[in-house]
């Protein structure tokens, strides 16, 4: 009969090379470093796009063009205001003055309608009408983006408050004064510096609307394309 060797109790048996230590699931080794929870994103969010807001408008840019508009609409009314004074003061109604020839001539009047004295019974609402149309012009003033829109727009204002200072202020009374008109061209309205300005601003309006510039400075490239930013 062979004899069984009995390992005791108390001795741990030795393990063999082959063996591997079992390890706690939970348990890290005691060298590996702990990671860096700061710059390990999630998977979820690293599969989920970035969606990048459009870059603001500089501060300047925001600023250059209502200072535009008010430069221009401030200088067509001074120089509306200045020529109409000097008319008054060196011409003689019904006493016409040629300055290049019969093609342009100074030819004082005192207006109390529209252009060709149309609704001259009807110089409030004209008045009116001219107060309105700048007040909207001020408040549309701030959406502008486009140099272009800031010219028509400035000019556009120009124009009508020279015209609203000769309706409120000048004879007969205030809302019933008479423009003062004295350019005139060859089978053509006697006019004045403020009526120029409202000429100009809508050639210029004709020209964004034909090149698809709206007021904020965006043009329409195509119906399916977007828009593009044009100034």
């Amino acid at each position: 009969m062979q004899r069984t060797r009995r390992t005791p109790l108390s001795q741990t048996p030795e393990a063999s090379p082959g063996d591997a230590p079992e390890l706690d699931p939970g348990a890290q080794p005691e060298d590996a470093e702990p990671a860096d929870t700061s710059s390990a994103g999630s998977a979820s969010s690293s599969e989920e796009p970035t969606v990048s807001e459009p870059p603001a408008l500089e501060p300047t840019a925001g600023r250059r063009l209502p200072l535009l508009f008010a430069l221009i609409g401030l200088a067509v009314v001074g120089l509306d205001q200045l020529t109409k004074v000097l008319a008054l003061n060196n011409l003689e109604p019904g006493e016409p003055v040629d300055m290049i020839g019969s093609l342009l001539r100074l030819n004082l009047i005192r207006n109390p309608g529209a252009a060709f004295s149309l609704g001259s019974d009807y110089t409030p609402v004209i008045a009116v009408i001219q107060i309105t149309v700048a007040l909207v012009v001020v408040y549309l003033a701030r959406r502008l983006g486009s140099t272009g829109w800031a010219l028509a727009f400035g000019f556009l204002f120009g124009g009508a408050v020279g015209n609203i200072i000769d309706r409120i202020f000048r004879e007969p009374s205030p809302f019933h004064g008479h423009v003062v008109d004295f350019l005139q061209l060859p089978h053509w309205a006697i006019f004045n510096v403020a009526d120029m300005a409202v000429t100009t601003a809508a050639i210029l309006m004709i020209v964004q609307t034909l090149r698809g510039i709206k007021l904020d400075g965006t043009r329409e490239v195509s119906s399916g394309a977007g828009k593009a930013t044009s100034e």
